[in-house]
């Protein structure tokens, strides 16, 4: 029936309070009838020039010529409430309809486009946009753009997207740059108070686009007063600069002018949901999208991606390949030959193999050769010299020169000993003096850095220190290590819960924001809620988890022709790196068993079954030499090879950095599901 009311209130239904439930409402006013959304006091709506938004030129990298459309009818057919208006124009017509539907507590719109006469347009740009009330926001865009980026604006500001909220500023992305395809805002109220506004899409391609492998885009902007969620049929742009696209680790490339050419005819629909979600504190807004994002998309089923007993046994193949073993030198190789250095931590991850050896007979690849390689490469890796700055942690085998300490490789070093000495001492047959007195003495270092009234590390990178103190504690029954792993955690809880600095610094060539940061607070707070049962410590990995979370792929992305789409890669459980670096890699794996630990704390299934998919999705690209390339390039960004037409980057794969950490991480994931009781 149509719609003659002066306005049409649909509230969705739940068994919670009346109150606390969102509200769709369609109001009519001078212009025509105007869409709302609204919960919890805050609501998004059109732009008040139009519900519609259509750009007929191209000027200077941008649209250009828009024109707004209100909605002249509002119709109820069904379960949908029915928007549609006209724009006569070039000689021909728009027919627009929005249709709406409430599901649950989000908002479900399909917006339709038909050109039904006239000529063909040739420089067309389709806008969806949603704003916000005037207020203080802060922007979350899964894998790009952390509240803002400050550490990598304030660091290395051509490396990263940065956004303030100023007037003009703007944050727009191909869709498939997304690992979970939705743009947020953090809104702000009085009183510390927060919530999310949250424009989910179905990401696609669009017909008649200038060029092949044309994307809708999706982000953020800010008007002169409003915040505004939009998807666009294919403009990017970012720091101030239109058709900017982040294709570089240290900058940006011109994406050809992407508009469309527009036959008469032509029919082009959009899908996209509306959320909006209260968050118990500030800095916790994204929690409750990402997880709207595991629903939404659900990328729990392994169906299709390798097995679990194929990935251990190729992993271990390379392991194997790794091994050097030259008298007084022992250890795993970070590099292919000829290059050689045994590297601790990071890319390296020499220690990691003395941990997940000891289980690989339990989990059906082991070899009788397993127990030297354990005993060997632990104890060469004792001979580490410290300083002032801890322990060196690479080994030039041709030099015969140990160097560079850092926190990010001390912590992973530390941790892979503390793991390796609680197996060998379950299962005996290993003498682990050396490495009790290394793993003693790094615990001595980092106890004594974080207790110092002075400390205040540089960024969340020495967040890798907690969970090798605890299992320390635990190990030589000291109380010392384990109240520096709780100073440590309560410092960095109190530096990024808000998210006023997100967690960054994880990885050694990232000044910014980064998964690998979060992994590092997680991995610290999980461990530290294992060794307490303290409930808050159990939220503040929650939140770290989260965020981790975000940088994992939800949906399988459409390939064009290239070396992705010849193995017809699924990315489903795949990590993007950070938002200096994004393409994909496995990196994600590493952290899946602590993932399903928290799915057992939280009783979360979904939880348990992503880190299934994760481990198993990774196994994908395995050569027959068990190795994989760490760049994986999903979107038009690419750090090997060719680096001048952004329009080739995306499907290719730089297969030639095969660093040890690819092989290590699955193995040392699947000593701890082994440990776990699980089988992936």
């Amino acid at each position: 029936m149509r719609i003659a009311s002066f306005a049409l209130l649909l509230t969705a239904l739940s068994a919670a309070p009346l109150a606390a439930q969102p509200r769709f409402e369609v109001a009519r006013s001078a212009e025509g009838f105007v869409p709302r959304w609204e919960h919890g006091g805050l609501n998004v709506t059109p732009p008040a020039e139009g519900l519609w938004s259509i750009a007929l030129g191209w000027r200077d990298g941008a649209p250009d010529d828009w024109r707004h459309v209100h909605a002249s009818t509002c119709e109820r057919v069904g379960e949908w409430t029915i928007l549609a208006g006209e724009l006569s124009c070039r000689g021909g017509r728009w027919l627009l309809r929005d249709a709406y539907r409430i599901e649950g507590d989000v908002l479900h719109g399909i917006r339709r486009y038909e050109w039904a006469e006239g000529p063909t347009l040739d420089s067309v740009t389709l806008g969806i946009r949603w704003q916000l009330p005037e207020c203080r926001t802060r922007p979350f865009l899964p894998g790009i753009l952390y509240y803002g980026n400050p550490s990598g604006a304030r660091n290395t500001p051509d490396n990263v997207v940065r956004y303030e909220g100023r007037a003009g500023e703007f944050a727009i992305f191909e869709e498939h740059r997304y690992p979970m395809p939705f743009a947020a805002f953090e809104a702000e109220g009085d009183g510390g108070c927060a919530a999310a506004a949250t424009l989910f899409t179905t990401p696609g391609p669009l017909a008649g686009a200038r060029y092949a492998d044309h994307w809708w885009s999706l982000g953020v902007r800010q008007t002169d007063e409003r915040p505004e969620l939009l998807l666009l049929s294919g403009p990017i742009g970012y720091n101030g600069c239109a058709g900017a696209c982040k294709a570089l680790q240290r900058g940006s490339l011109r994406l050809p002018d992407p508009y469309l050419t527009v036959r008469p005819g032509t029919v082009i629909e959009k899908e996209f949901r509306l959320a909006i979600d209260p968050a118990p504190a500030r800095g916790a807004a994204f929690q409750r999208p990402v997880h709207r994002a595991l629903a939404l998309y659900a990328p729990f089923s392994c169906e299709g991606l390798p097995p679990y007993d194929e990935i251990l046994a190729a992993k271990y193949f390379m392991t194997r390949s790794r091994w050097i073993d030259e008298g007084a030198v022992a250890g795993f190789n970070m590099y292919p030959e000829p290059r050689r250095a045994i590297v601790m931590g990071w890319c390296g991850q020499a220690a990691s193999p003395g941990y997940f050896l000891q289980h690989l007979g339990a989990i059906g690849v082991g070899a009788d050769e397993v127990r030297a390689m354990v005993q060997r490469s632990l104890d060469f890796l004792t001979q580490a010299p410290f300083d002032e700055e801890g322990f060196r942690v690479r080994y030039d085998v041709a030099a015969q020169r140990w160097s560079s300490p850092d926190p990010v490789s001390m912590g992973q070093a530390m941790y892979n000993f503390a793991l390796a000495i609680r197996s060998a001492r379950r299962t005996g047959g290993y003498d682990t003096s050396e490495w009790e007195a290394f793993l003693r003495r790094a615990c001595d270092f980092a106890a004594r850095r974080i207790a110092d009234p002075a400390w205040r590390p540089r960024s969340t990178a020495e967040a890798f220190f907690i969970a090798p103190l605890l299992a320390a504690a635990g190990l030589f029954d000291c109380e010392r290590y384990a109240a520096a792993a709780v100073r440590a955690a309560d410092h960095y809880a109190a530096r990024h819960l808000s998210m006023d600095e997100p967690y960054w610094g994880g990885t050694l060539d990232a000044s910014g924001e980064d998964k690998e940061g979060a992994w590092a607070a997680f991995q610290g707070f999980l461990a530290l809620y294992e060794h307490t049962h303290d409930a808050e410590q159990l939220r503040r990995a929650q939140h770290a988890a989260d965020v981790c979370l975000s940088y994992t792929v939800v949906w399988d992305i459409p390939l064009p022709a290239g070396r992705l789409a010849d193995r017809g890669l699924r990315t489903r459980g795949w990590t993007s790196v950070s938002p200096q670096n994004q393409h994909l890699d496995v990196y994600g794996v590493l952290y899946a068993p602590e993932l399903y630990r928290l799915g057992e704390y939280t009783h979360d299934e979904e939880l348990k079954a992503l880190a299934r998919v994760m481990f198993r999705s990774c196994g994908q690209l395995i050569d027959p030499w068990g190795r994989q390339g760490e760049q994986i390039q999903q979107t038009n960004f690419a750090q090997r090879g060719d680096l001048s037409d952004v329009t080739q980057f995306r499907g290719g794969y730089a297969e030639g950095w095969t660093v040890f950490w690819i092989t290590a991480h699955f193995l040392n994931a699947a000593a701890k599901f082994d440990e776990m009781g699980v089988r992936l």
